[in-house]
């Protein structure tokens, strides 16, 4: 009887109940499962003229054993093996670790067939691959699977043959001609042998290629199909503002808007006045100008009869932007209100009763905004800062506040394209790339950890010159575990160092934030000279009057990171500088360290970053959006996910892709999901 891709993979031949149990461990319990699981990698036992291969590559060769074969016993379980093999006009050394036991299966004059890493200089190739004979029935091309326990690569290999051959003509396609035709690429089934049992490089270059297109497409129409669910069941407020009005606010500002600026304010004013939910993400570099933009749409919205809301995630960012926003809103007629967990209960009492009446505007605040009694009377946009510093559930409280404010969410973590698409793929995206004109680069300098006293030197300078400087470290207190400094001892030797002459403060992620406020408070009114601190200063402190920071042990952060810490100094008119005291050990850790020294750009940065660390890395490893794809790469596969965002978008708006049998299959993976009833994709 002939097996079905739905059937046990046990129907498969040759495999029984024992290895049926161990494919079960792998996560693979029918035919499907088991042809769809691919190989990481392909291992190329092609055969290569020595003469033609670069060092340390690794090669495949046929040679004739010249010599007896010798052990050299290292110590408990280690050995080393070696041979003389003539491979065409090469006489080669090969090297076998603990493998002592071929030695009764070489003797000169036997064809035998290696692979190993070529040592170019030394004439000698490390072993990892024998064969008895020569090549011939070995194929040039051989999956690697992820596998554990007992099952083998050469028993999976054999089982994925058997699988393949038993379920021909089975695989429905889930691409439509047009698109396999637009791009070339091949057919499922074509695309399975060539991915698991390839006859050259382009074979598995030609099915890789297909199989992350049809991933990355049907994780877009999910997030596009979510989208659109959204917009059509979450019918907003239209938001019918006083362009005059609004004209007039941006003019009186003491400072003339970017391009960029104006770009992001046409996109927010237009969605303003639709019917549709506004739900935007608003990244921008630090100092890009974020305030000022959601200082224009609240106060757009305010024109139209609504009240506006900003969330922040401490209570001195909150307090800055409540100075900011009333500075620039009230002389305008708005009535601007800061409310914090400090704030006193009859003060907030008050305030409750106002904000219910809608005798205030604009409320600004922490958390302390989505308590179950703080009333609205007329939300009509609600803004979060620093959206990854809150909770999903934070999140969703605030913007559920009212019926259907729209909402906007601001960071100063700029988010790499790909990334942008993939975790926020469900929202639309204004990016501020460009920074206020005057704005002067801040120095940033590389430095070996013995060059402390220079740096220190430098440090004086500014302090004596009536400037602020930050200290960063990596860790509070001293751990048995990592060789780096902290910032308990560096607090306590810099109080020595500029004991009499500068005053010195301590912060970190310990202390209780009454305590970190405090601290802020003194060090933004100039009471603290130098502020050393782990990295709880990384989002959200303006300090002007900063215009140093050190930052030990650089090669502990990201490039991102490195970059939040950097934006704390630059603020002012003054140049500003940084200084990262690193020894890198790698060629990755010194290319983040150059990279640094050598942009400014966040975009930039965040795209290096993602680059060099990886996805899972650059959002941490519990960072919850992010998915996990089985074929595609984020960091290389940005061009076929930009190419399946544009084609997911254009199949939601075609009659075609909701009525032809062409796309039947990318239709039920939609409906699967559940992304058409706007839940959220995990």
């Amino acid at each position: 009887m002939v097996a079905s891709l739905l059937d046990p993979v046990t129907k498969v031949k040759g495999i029984g109940k024992a290895a049926g149990e161990q494919l079960e461990a792998l996560g693979i319990s029918t035919i499907r499962d088991l042809v769809m699981t691919f190989p990481y990698r392909h291992e190329d036992f092609r055969l290569k003229d020595l003469s033609e291969t670069p060092h340390n590559e690794r090669v495949t060769i046929e040679g004739r054993v010249e010599s007896e074969p010798s052990v050299l016993f290292l110590g408990k379980n280690r050995s080393r093996l070696q041979v003389r093999l003539l491979a065409g006009r090469h006489l080669v050394k090969a090297v076998f670790f603990n493998q002592h036991y071929l030695k009764d299966r070489l003797s000169p004059g036997m064809i035998v067939t290696v692979t190993g890493k070529w040592d170019r200089g030394r004439q000698v190739i490390n072993v990892s691959n024998f064969k008895d004979g020569p090549k011939m029935e070995q194929a040039d091309f051989e999956p690697v699977y992820s596998l554990k326990g007992a099952m083998h690569q050469k028993t999976f290999r054999r089982f994925m043959r058997n699988a393949l051959n038993e379920v021909i003509g089975q695989h429905e396609e889930s691409l439509p001609a047009t698109i396999l035709d637009l791009y070339k690429l091949p057919a499922i089934e074509k695309a399975l042998e060539m991915v698991h049992f390839p006859m050259s490089p382009a074979d598995v270059k030609h099915a890789r290629r297909r199989f992350v297109y049809e991933e990355l497409l049907i994780f877009q129409l999910k997030m596009q199909g979510m989208k659109k669910a959204r917009k059509e069941a979450e019918k907003g407020v239209v938001i019918d503002y006083d362009l005059t009005k609004v004209k007039n606010f941006i003019a009186s500002l003491p400072f003339e808007l970017t391009t960029a600026q104006k770009r992001v304010v046409n996109e927010l004013c237009a969605e303003l006045k639709s019917a549709t939910r506004m739900n935007r993400l608003l990244q921008g570099d630090v100092g890009s100008g974020k305030t000022v933009i959601a200082a224009i749409a609240l106060y757009a919205a305010i024109t139209a009869g609504f009240q506006g809301a900003l969330m922040a995630p401490t209570e001195i960012l909150a307090e800055q932007h409540a100075d900011s926003l009333a500075g620039w809103l009230e002389p305008h007629g708005v009535t601007v209100a800061f409310l914090a967990g400090s704030t006193k209960a009859k003060a907030r009492a008050e305030l409750l009763v106002k904000l219910e009446s809608g005798e205030i505007d604009l409320l600004i605040g922490t958390h302390a905004l989505i308590q179950p009694d703080v009333l609205f009377k007329n939300p009509g946009i609600v803004i979060t800062d620093e959206q990854h510093r809150f909770g999903v559930e934070q999140r969703r409280i605030l913007r559920d506040k009212g019926l259907t404010p729209d909402v906007l969410f601001m960071t100063a973590t700029p988010i790499p394209r790909t990334l942008a698409i993939t975790a926020f793929g469900e929202m639309d995206v204004s990016n501020l790339d460009e920074l206020p004109a005057g704005r002067k680069k801040i120095e940033t300098h590389w430095l070996k950890e013995d060059s402390l006293h220079p740096v220190l030197r430098k440090m004086e300078n500014e302090l004596q010159a009536g400037r602020q400087a930050y200290v960063i470290c990596p860790l509070i207190e001293e751990s048995d575990k990592l060789d780096v400094q902290n910032a308990v001892d560096v607090h306590s030797q810099l109080s020595i160092h500029f004991k009499g002459r500068f005053t010195v403060g301590l912060m970190h992620g310990r202390l209780h934030s009454d305590e970190k406020d405090a601290i802020m408070r003194a060090f933004s009114d100039g009471e603290i000279d130098v502020l050393v601190s782990t990295t709880v200063v990384e989002v959200g402190v303006n300090v002007p009057n900063a215009t140093f920071m050190l930052i030990y042990d650089a090669t502990r952060f990201g490039l991102a990171q490195l970059h939040q810490l950097r934006g704390r100094v630059g603020r002012g008119a003054e140049q500003s500088y940084c200084v990262l005291l690193a020894d890198p050990k790698t060629e990755e850790g010194k290319e983040r360290m150059q990279t640094m020294t050598e942009t400014n750009d966040g975009f930039i940065l965040a795209e290096k970053d993602l680059e060099l660390r990886g996805a899972g890395d650059f959002f941490g490893k519990k960072q919850s959006g992010m998915p996990e794809f089985k074929v595609a790469d984020l960091v290389h596969d940005y061009r076929a996910l930009e190419t399946a965002r544009k084609d997911a978008e254009k199949f939601l708006k075609s009659p075609e892709f909701w009525d032809s049998p062409e796309y039947a299959i990318l239709r039920f993976s939609l409906e699967q999901s559940g992304a058409l009833s706007g839940e959220r994709i995990d």
